[in-house]
């Protein structure tokens, strides 16, 4: 593999370390100025001063250069929430909300989630895994270079399966690497409204060990939520997860206080995600235990909900926060952590450099990946995004656009330079 020089750059900007950064921690941003970065190998060999890797071997004739052109380096940004494998458009129920509807009527009126689970039963495997490559090349033109995507469009024991082998077809011909999850415990489907018990039993008795054996599958999610999985079905599946080795993670307190920050913090989640009802008494559990907030602006935006998760006292109570796109075709349909990145700079009120960490390091550490990649180090996975503008600052500065200039994956240039 030819050794990558990426050079005249205005700046590096970059967190350090492989553990989740917290509290005044979370805005430790290194920001390297007239720096290089030298790729090799498909990571990371060495960030410094052109002067200084002159030192060490000279001037790498043969190496392959990208000129940075006075832009900015930041790690490949890390999307830590998202329902890539769906079929079907909610356009419709978008325009029923904006004149006035809310999402929960939507959904009891048989659309919302339900509305794509049909649509995705009636979808073939290779549809689907066409769908999710579809999504990941928006995705990567975005600058995302690594990415949890979940099931739950299914709700059977087949096509909760069937959208996890998309996942992984999807992600074996694809540069942006897929973490899988499962979330058979995303809502209960028709055949089951007046039998949920039922249904909980198959998620618990059948579909977590089909998907574990199957190795489709790293997590177990559930949507702990009022209507949907209260705290105690919430607990059983993801207990029946950890027993199958699927690790914990949780969509908790999107619309009310659901007890769901709790119970992540109980079972010692990666994360929790959304939370803008959470408690208070939930974000000290959570942070007592280390359980990452996952944030979704996205999500608020889209749905105009005008509330949005309590980010600055999450960060003050020492709870490592990171943000994702929610990306999916009822609440949150963008492939971008740009735009999400602005939300969470103006509305959640994340400094720059807090919401650089939250999209980059603590996303990868709530992943379990947090050695590999999030952040630009000797040794780390060559996942890096060129930026067009001279300093990090104008991630939210200059809105509305896409800033990614280039992007390198896994010390190739992956996305073609704009």
């Amino acid at each position: 593999m030819t050794d990558l020089l990426i050079h005249n750059l205005s700046e590096v900007a970059t967190a350090r370390g492989s553990d989740s950064l917290r509290g005044a921690e979370q805005s430790r941003v290194e920001r390297l100025t007239g720096a290089v970065v030298l790729c090799r190998d498909g990571k990371i060999a060495f960030v410094g001063s052109p002067e200084e890797l002159d030192r060490r071997g000279g001037l790498l004739p043969e190496a392959e250069r990208l000129d940075g052109r006075g832009g900015t380096l930041v790690p490949g940004f890390v999307d830590p929430h998202t329902h890539l494998p769906w079929a079907g458009d909610r356009a419709e129920e978008f325009a029923q909300r904006l004149a006035g509807k809310s999402y929960l009527e939507i959904a009891a009126a048989g659309g919302g989630i339900l509305s794509t689970v049909r649509a995705t039963r009636q979808a073939s495997e290779e549809q689907l895994g066409e769908s999710v490559r579809h999504r990941l090349d928006q995705m990567l033109a975005l600058g995302t270079t690594t990415a949890e995507a979940k099931s739950g469009y299914g709700l059977t024991l087949d096509d909760e399966l069937k959208q996890l082998r998309a996942i992984r077809s999807a992600a074996a011909d694809h540069p942006v690497d897929l973490v899988p999850t499962l979330l058979a415990a995303h809502e209960i489907p028709p055949e089951h409204r007046d039998t949920r018990q039922r249904y909980v039993d198959l998620v618990c008795d059948e579909i977590v060990p089909a998907a574990a054996e199957a190795g489709l599958a790293r997590f177990c999610d559930v949507f702990c939520e009022r209507g949907v999985f209260s705290p105690e079905e919430s607990r059983r599946v993801l207990l029946a997860g950890k027993e199958h080795g699927l690790r914990p993670r949780l969509h908790a307190d999107e619309f009310v206080d659901s007890g769901g920050a709790e119970l992540a913090a109980e079972l010692g989640a990666l994360s929790a995600d959304h939370l803008v009802a959470a408690s208070e008494r939930g974000i000290e559990a959570m942070a007592a235990t280390g359980v990452t907030a996952v944030l979704l602006p996205g999500t608020s935006f889209f749905l105009m909900k005008h509330t949005w998760a309590p980010a600055r006292r999450l960060v003050e109570a020492g709870v490592p926060v990171a943000l994702a796109t929610d990306c999916n075709p009822g609440s949150s349909h963008t492939e971008s952590m740009p735009m999400v990145f602005v939300l969470a700079v103006y509305e959640l009120g994340l400094s720059i450099e807090e919401a650089l960490v939250a999209v980059t390091l603590n996303a990868a550490c709530c992943l379990g990946l947090g050695e590999e990649v999030g952040t630009i180090e000797e040794g780390k996975r060559a996942d890096l995004v060129l930026l067009s503008e001279p300093s990090l600052f104008h991630l939210a500065y200059h809105f509305g656009g896409n800033p990614v200039a280039a992007v390198v994956k896994d010390g190739r240039l992956t996305a073609p330079r704009r």
